[in-house]
């Protein structure tokens, strides 16, 4: 029996672990795809004063 509960104690830390990896993970992505978007947008204002 005591064997059985460290297999589970292991496991669920794995578990834990792993789940903070992958929330860490989602939370770079988005904020990379935040900073990628605001990188792309352009100012009219700033193209309209370079023409005159």
């Amino acid at each position: 029996m005591s064997a059985s509960r460290i297999g589970i104690v292991i496991g669920t830390f794995a578990l834990v672990i792993a789940a903070i990896g992958v929330a860490g993970h989602y939370r770079r992505e988005h904020r990379r795809e935040q900073l990628l978007r605001n990188l792309d947008h352009h100012d009219g204002c700033h193209w309209i004063r370079a023409r005159r």
